[in-house]
């Protein structure tokens, strides 16, 4: 059953802007875990964390920073020559990331983002930044996925490889700030399905979009590469089903989806009155909270979760990592 109150993930998602604000004040003394300009890296995680992995990739590499992958940890080709793989792993326990740190320990850099500092990350990493101010009790991800991704972004800001028209992250906590107090339109919050879209660095926003609502309210959702909509996902769109482009909308994508009677959400950042795409997962996040409730369900504890991946002889215990 549901808490009585606010859940904690509901706090948790409201406490976005000030930890973003955090992760880039705090860069200075996580510097070391981070890539260098020029260098060829890989960013890997599982679940949230590969989808947060793959925004910063491309972010990293369209600004200039140095050629830059993600993979989900269990698909590393370990054939393959990087001169840095970096880990997100919020709990800092997950098998596939820790395997795969171990096993190319002393051959590349290797640098790893958690929120735990009593973990096994620690060791299995040549560097680790701890953000435990980022921390969550919940185990659906939302504070900790965005604040590493918030301080991979001030990283990028301070060295002057932020991509042209994404905003610093200053102002994307200011647009945060609004996405948490903002009503979610009624459209929105009575659909019966969500496709969600994005283009570039916000792809892995849109996939991760899914995956929350999936894991915290059970939804049915999708998600694509905004190009890719009209190449057989726009079947699934109708009256009650929702597109929601996470930056950029492909042009006469707004009339494909009004012609089958469906519902578009874009807030591409474009003009000041549009949120960054970052703040705009916030939106969804509360999404997800408000229709598990509407359901009866407890946000904080969403049905076959737990907090980490951790395999065992027996098979996995089921966590979010």
């Amino acid at each position: 059953m549901p808490t009585s109150g606010p859940s904690r993930t509901a706090a948790e998602i409201a406490s976005q802007p000030a930890s973003w604000r955090k992760a880039a004040e705090t860069l200075p003394q996580h510097r070391a875990a981070l890539p260098v300009r020029g260098e060829r890296v890989a960013v890997v995680g599982c679940g949230t964390s590969w989808f947060i992995a793959q925004a910063y990739a491309r972010l990293r590499e369209d600004g200039g920073h140095g050629e830059t992958d993600a993979f989900a940890a269990s698909e590393f080709p370990f054939g393959r020559r990087y001169d840095r793989v970096l880990a997100i792993t919020r709990s800092g326990t997950t098998t596939e990331v820790l395997d795969l740190l171990r096993r190319v320990q002393g051959a590349v850099a290797t640098g790893a983002l958690t929120a735990d500092p009593t973990t096994p990350v620690m060791t299995a990493a040549d560097a680790v930044a701890v953000l435990d101010f980022a921390d969550e009790e919940s185990v659906v991800q939302t504070r900790f996925a965005t604040t590493a991704l918030a301080l991979l972004r001030a990283h990028l800001e301070d060295e002057d490889a932020l991509p042209a028209g994404v905003r610093t992250v200053e102002r994307a906590a200011e647009d945060a700030e609004r996405a948490v107090a903002e009503p979610l339109a009624t459209e929105i919050t009575e659909a019966e399905q969500y496709t969600f879209l994005g283009t570039g660095w916000t792809y892995g926003l849109a996939l991760e979009a899914g995956l929350k609502m999936r894991e915290a309210a059970g939804a049915w959702t999708e998600g694509y590469p905004a190009m890719e909509y009209r190449h057989g996902p726009i079947s699934i769109t109708a009256p009650g089903r929702v597109a929601w482009s996470f930056g950029p909308v492909p042009t006469g994508l707004a009339d494909d989806v009004a012609r089958v009677g469906g519902t578009l959400v874009a807030e591409s950042g474009d003009t000041e009155a549009e949120l960054d795409p970052m703040a705009d997962l916030i939106r969804v996040q509360r999404l997800a909270v408000l229709l598990a409730e509407a359901q009866g369900q407890d946000p904080d504890r969403p049905r076959n979760l737990s907090r980490s991946v951790v395999l065992t002889a027996g098979g996995p215990d089921a966590e979010e990592s």
